[in-house]
């Protein structure tokens, strides 16, 4: 299979970045001229002026055997939701991490947005709409854990509360750093927020 980094070399002086958002599905190319931001999401693609960008929200988004990825998702006037990954497809079993590689398109896409004066919305982390009901949800989960392990304990039966116990604890720094991860906020185009991009970036 052609990994989708291959399949788009940007013409020189043009970051271009891609990336497969699913198994058999086409590649997504994205590309930051100077003047302009072209994309391709299989038989569409097109060129907007970076004015015409209203949002960008960067976020920590994991999945099944893609337990640090992280997206960008870009609002574009007239234009349908765009989504760059850090990640891409190579196989049913392969996800191939593309950390430098997406790191360095969105600073260059947030410099070439900052040089034409643009001013989009740009957002970190979850909606608050999501995130604090979430939020709550969450430890209002481990509550119900936490009374469970202690009536396990309470009932003698040592193995099973030592696994709930473990379980908690594993579940609670999954959980922990993404929230951590995706808090709401605000950023600057000069100044993206390293929680909601690759470590080693």
């Amino acid at each position: 299979m052609t990994d989708a980094a291959e399949a788009h070399e940007p013409p020189p002086g043009d970051p271009e970045y891609a990336y497969k958002p699913s198994v058999m599905g086409s590649a997504c190319a994205f590309r930051a001229a100077p003047d302009e931001f072209h994309w391709e999401v299989g038989r569409h693609g097109g060129e907007v002026p970076y004015s015409d960008i209203r949002a960008i929200r960067l976020s920590f988004r994991p999945i099944t055997l893609a337990n640090y990825r992280f997206i960008a998702e870009i609002w574009v006037k007239g234009l349908p939701k765009l989504t760059v990954a850090s990640t891409s497809w190579r196989s049913m079993v392969e996800q191939q991490r593309r950390d430098a590689d997406y790191t360095a398109f969105l600073r260059t896409l947030h410099e070439r947005i900052r040089a034409t004066g643009s001013t989009p919305q740009l957002l970190v982390g979850l909606s608050p709409y999501l995130y604090w009901p979430g939020i709550v949800a969450m430890i209002g989960m481990f509550v119900a854990m936490v009374v469970l392990i202690w009536r396990t304990v309470s009932a003698g039966v040592g193995g099973a509360a030592a696994f709930g116990f473990v379980f908690m604890a594993l579940l609670a720094w999954q959980l922990g750093t993404f929230f951590y991860r995706n808090r709401p906020g605000y950023y600057r185009a000069d100044a993206l927020p390293p929680q909601v991009l690759p470590l080693d970036s």
